[in-house]
């Protein structure tokens, strides 16, 4: 049965760096080694508990998006086992829960697609009647379908500090105008296309975020993780209603939790009870079954 990983402590390979959620290891000059904690972070916050199952969880998602969209925009993913690159004492920490990939130049960029209004861009749409830049129709409402999708790209942040919402002009100019229409339409596709396959397992996609890098030759790939229920906004179609918020497959449990705390949303963060850390994880492996039918060992974990 899969334990629960809060960091990981390999020796067997050079730490790169960690993350909110993945801790990153040198194979060599053209590999890395990503594994998934069971970390949580919620406002760019990295919660004190983990959540049992989840990285086991959230790798087995985004594989199983990497795989179906490869022919959208190829991925970082490199068909090794991680099990067989570390010492035999540390495969219970990459077991199910870590990938081999390419070593690329990341772009320091959240490339964010939004379906409908929700969270953030609900804020602002009620207060300027657009969402980075983008002016919307008068008339919207809460969790309402938008037009038609929109980008809305964000500056990555270093860890415990928030990432900044930006226009597509202000991409443009941090990235070059030709990379950020790339990444903004092959984001927008891939939101689309993955959204038209949830819609058919019960999950809308409300909204997600993609991360890209550059090879040498300066070819694109979509990296980190891809349309997971820590990088997206899941709705169960049965229950949604415009004008409310649905309940989501997601981390949005703990924000609403968070969000009844008395807590200005900078480190350290209030301690999750109990019920919270088990509903979250329960809520993963929900979406999980849905959109892929198997929850696996992380059923184990997490309900251990």
């Amino acid at each position: 049965m899969p334990s629960v990983l809060y960091q990981s402590t390999l020796k067997s390979l050079p730490l790169l760096g960690r993350g909110k959620v993945r801790d990153s290891y040198v194979l060599d000059d053209n590999r890395l080694l990503i594994v998934t904690t069971d970390r949580i972070s919620a406002f760019d916050v990295i919660m004190g508990e983990p959540i049992p199952g989840k990285g086991h969880v959230l790798n087995k998602m985004a594989n199983f998006w990497f795989d179906r969209l490869a022919h959208v925009v190829p991925n970082h993913l490199i068909d090794m086992a991680p099990e067989n690159i570390v010492t035999l004492d540390e495969v219970s920490q990459v077991a199910g829960r870590s990938v081999v990939v390419r070593r690329l130049r990341p772009i320091l960029v959240e490339a964010v697609v939004r379906g409908y209004l929700a969270g953030g861009s609900w804020k602002a749409y009620q207060a300027s009647g657009s969402v980075c830049g983008i002016l919307l129709p008068e008339g919207l409402q809460n969790a309402q379908r938008l037009p038609e999708a929109i980008f809305t790209p964000a500056i990555k942040a270093s860890i415990g500090y928030h990432d900044e919402n930006i226009t597509f002009s202000e991409l443009e100019r941090h990235i070059g105008t030709k990379l950020a229409a790339r990444i903004r339409d092959i984001s927008i596709l891939l939101y689309k296309v993955a959204s038209d396959y949830a819609a058919t397992h019960g999950i809308i996609i409300a909204d997600t975020k993609f991360e890209f890098g550059l090879d040498r030759d300066g070819n694109l790939y979509v990296i980190d993780e891809i349309l997971t229920a820590d990088s997206s906004r899941f709705w169960p179609i049965e229950e949604y209603q415009v004008g409310i918020n649905p309940p989501s497959f997601d981390k949005q449990f703990v924000r609403d939790w968070l969000e009844a705390q008395s807590w200005n949303k900078s480190p350290p963060a209030p301690k999750l009870p109990h019920e919270v850390v088990e509903k979250t994880a329960l809520k993963y492996l929900e979406a999980l079954r849905r959109l892929t039918g198997s929850s696996s060992a992380a059923h184990r974990s997490a309900t251990a």
